[in-house]
């Protein structure tokens, strides 16, 4: 048995890429055989409720739901009234039977607010009455390929039951999802997406002018550090024009902080003044957006208690620009020919070495399903389990409260 379980998610969007809802995980023995199945339950329902219970779900802001994996031993027990069940979307997994017994168990737990996800759902006879007291039903799109989604997606159209596509990992997958009745949408291309061609990348109008705001009413630089953390687009802006050969800075810049505090409110004014004139409405997906600022935000706390305050303001830049490939859909190592970042960060981002590379490895495992691999580089690092749950759920929560 595991007395600890790391927690993972996924994000979960709707036909315009916001998040919706985050799938979490809270087992890395979640193919556990059921010879174990009283510690695999005790070890996952632990984890789940200390998990949620400790942050309440001020993490959960607006009507954002998290989508949690159940076993049967777990579905059948009270350790799921300790939840709250307006924040919260059961997943029936594909191996449980429907039997009489599991459907009154769901009508009991529906009729306290609960909700249900059919996950990997195969439209058979004996499935077909889970249909009746689902909420959401989930199709792997790669599993099934194109025919049979489509198939599958006329089959369900009669059921009130809101469409999910998992596994969607390309651009093409996904606009073709839209085409269908697909109302949400789960895979890498969101979490994970893959590079294409350049493009470039500005933030939003709305970003630029609230911290011109800030930078016109004096604020702290603490708070204008937060105003630039928030948008990515910004922060990569603001470093390329300050390590800019044409600047003529002497030394490199360790931090936004740092870069903020060279360049000066007034130079900084007159910089985003011109910024506005090349912000652009259509960003970065947002899903993408808050995964890359998640992802900065828990590599900074993976790094508490183990490197010094500056270098912890590293780490955040190195696990929020280890997405520009994706954002900026161009090679990294030509984005960082741009940046002339410290060798530390760029070791980092390239090849995941030096001294911040671990961080940022075992950030990004957070992010996906392999719990042996989240295992594996925690204890090359000596990270407790604990550590990395309460840092996730916290870099979670804090995003949320950012507003992005």
């Amino acid at each position: 048995m595991h007395e600890h379980a790391f927690i993972a998610r996924q994000p979960i969007v709707d036909r315009d890429q916001k998040i919706v809802a985050y799938e979490l995980l809270f087992r890395h023995d979640a193919d556990a055989t059921n010879a174990d199945v009283t510690d695999d339950l005790a070890a996952g329902t632990k984890v789940m409720i200390n998990a949620l219970g400790n942050m309440g779900t001020q993490w959960l802001l607006g009507d954002k739901l998290a989508f949690i994996n159940i076993a049967a031993p777990m579905l059948e027990s009270d350790f799921l009234e300790l939840l709250p069940p307006e924040k919260v979307v059961l997943e029936i997994i594909e191996t449980m039977q429907p039997t009489p017994e599991l459907l009154q168990r769901i009508r009991e737990l529906r009729g306290q607010g609960f909700r249900f996800a059919l996950d990997d759902f195969e439209h058979t006879p004996e499935n077909a009455v889970l249909l009746e007291v689902a909420d959401y039903v989930k199709l792997d799109i790669q599993a099934l390929g194109a025919a049979k989604t489509a198939e599958m997606v006329k089959l369900l159209a009669k059921h009130p039951a809101k469409l999910i596509a998992e596994k969607v990992e390309t651009q093409s997958e996904f606009k073709a999802c839209k085409t269908q009745d697909f109302k949400f949408f789960q895979g890498f291309h969101f979490a994970r997406p893959e590079t294409m061609s350049a493009k470039v990348i500005n933030p939003g109008h709305a970003s630029v002018l609230a911290v011109l705001n800030q930078v016109r009413n004096n604020v702290d630089i603490k708070e204008l550090e937060s105003a630039f953390k928030r948008d990515v687009a910004l922060s990569f802006k603001l470093l390329r024009y300050i390590n800019s050969v044409g600047f003529g800075l002497s030394c490199e810049i360790q931090s936004i902080k740092h870069a903020v505090s060279i360049l000066g409110y007034q130079q900084l004014y007159r910089w985003l003044t011109l910024l506005l004139v090349t912000a652009g409405q259509e960003t970065t997906s947002p899903a993408l957006m808050k995964t890359a600022v998640t992802r900065g935000r828990l590599t900074e706390l993976l790094g508490q208690g183990y490197l010094n305050k500056g270098d912890q303001d590293n780490l955040f830049i190195v696990g929020v620009f280890s997405m520009l490939d994706v954002m900026l859909e161009m090679p990294m190592d030509a984005i960082m020919e741009k940046l002339l970042l410290p060798e530390q960060i760029t070791d980092a981002l390239l090849t995941r070495s030096g001294m911040y590379g671990p961080f940022l490895d075992l950030a990004e495992a957070c992010e996906g399903t392999d719990g042996g691999r989240i295992e594996e580089l925690a204890m090359a690092l000596s990270i407790e389990p604990d550590k990395i749950n309460k840092s996730h759920l916290t870099a979670l929560a804090w995003v949320e409260n950012l507003g992005i």
